[in-house]
């Protein structure tokens, strides 16, 4: 058992969705289940990528349900333009190149992408006659 620091130090040093060109390996310190005592093993960014690959399946299954959903003219935007990673996700390492092999379309990451998700936050609310517009289009 490990704690959520520790876990997303993992996350963050180990952490990739596609294999990388040097696996990594990272010691852990945490406290064995079974023996209820402190123990330290070695993990492997393999293994932290199997463990993450549920979650990984479910963020590419839902980027292509929208992409499915999306109406032709942001299609073709999509396809001279590409996807745009924003927020702490954007980080993981082989994201972008695990979305553009499972999309076929361009995949890029956000030039500051922790603050991406606020910064356009703000400007939606800036317009927020036009969002309430877009928002209300299909309804």
């Amino acid at each position: 058992m490990i704690g959520e620091r520790t876990s997303e130090d993992i996350k963050i040093r180990l952490g990739s969705a596609a294999p990388l060109p040097k696996e990594m390996t990272m010691e852990v310190k945490g406290r064995d289940l079974v023996a209820g005592l402190p123990k330290t093993i070695t993990i492997t960014s393999q293994e932290i990528r199997e463990a993450m690959a549920d979650p990984l399946r479910t963020i590419v299954d839902a980027v292509r349900t929208t992409l499915e959903r999306c109406p032709p003219e942001l299609a073709a935007d999509l396809v001279d333009r590409g996807i745009v990673l924003a927020g702490g996700g954007a980080l993981l390492k082989g994201l972008d190149r695990l979305l553009r092999e499972e999309t076929g379309l361009p995949v890029h990451i956000a030039e500051d992408p922790l603050s991406a998700v606020a910064e356009g936050t703000g400007k939606a609310l800036q317009e927020l006659s036009l969002l309430k517009r877009v928002t209300n289009k299909d309804r």
